[in-house]
């Protein structure tokens, strides 16, 4: 669905308070802190800003992020039972709603001094995102994304997780089109200025394979090697891709 230039301002307003949700947790995270003490910081921008969200009861989910430590790729449930540790990474995924429109963003951070696989990891995962955002062009085909995404992490030694894919974005948090971080065989449709996309990459060290935990929610990988995840709200625009979400 294409959005109109009204419906487009909505939307950057959703995403800045997902940008200062990411600012908030971010310096949040430090060994002996709660994931559930981050969904707090999370929940006071929220209220500061005036902002819904977008997580809080979405088919039950109990918190206003995720947080997916090491080998969790998404959807873990903020708890005060898991403590960070020096060393750890966790994937932090917000969402905020503005005046019925949506943001939906993820980043992954180190806590303390981590590996160098989880530095490279994360690098990786990272820049497989804006790789991907390059591709959000008029006249370009949705799935070209996936195939820049797939192309850094496994250059990167890395591979894609495929259960687990990004989406359009507008009035629901989820809306179709699907957009895979992987190739998958068809270009997919043709991207038009108005579109909103929020892509998102998860990126395993091991293999691709998951496994989601008996909380109906936390996704980790099959080997239990580690995991990173980045999002970001993106709208495609005749002056190229415009980020939503970034500060």
């Amino acid at each position: 669905m294409r959005r109109n230039a009204d419906e487009l301002a909505k939307m950057r307003k959703a995403g800045r308070v997902v940008a200062e949700m990411h600012e908030a947790t971010r310096a949040a995270i430090r060994p002996g802190v709660s994931t559930a003490a981050i969904d707090q910081v999370a929940r006071e921008v929220l209220d500061k800003r005036g902002a819904g969200s977008n997580f809080l009861n979405y088919h039950g989910f109990p918190a206003v992020i995720c947080t997916s430590p090491n080998s969790m790729i998404v959807h873990g449930i903020p708890s005060e039972t898991v403590i960070l540790e020096e060393g750890d990474i966790l994937s932090v995924d917000c969402g905020a709603i503005i005046e019925g429109y949506h943001g939906d963003a993820a980043y992954t951070a180190g806590v303390g001094q981590v590996s160098d696989e989880a530095v490279r990891l994360m690098e990786a995962t990272e820049q497989s995102l804006f790789a991907g955002i390059d591709q959000l062009c008029p006249g370009n085909r949705l799935h070209e994304v996936g195939r820049a995404v797939q192309e850094v992490a496994e250059r990167a030694g890395f591979t894609v997780v495929r259960e687990y894919v990004g989406h359009a974005i507008g009035t629901a948090m989820h809306e179709e089109p699907q957009v895979p971080n992987y190739w998958p065989g068809s270009p997919g449709p043709t991207l038009k200025s108005g579109m909103v996309f929020a892509v998102e990459p998860m990126v395993n060290a091991g293999g691709p394979g998951t496994v989601q935990l008996d909380d109906g929610w936390s996704v980790v990988t099959a080997d239990g090697r580690l995991s990173a995840h980045f999002e970001h709200t993106i709208a495609v625009t005749e002056d190229g891709p415009e980020v939503f979400t970034v500060p």
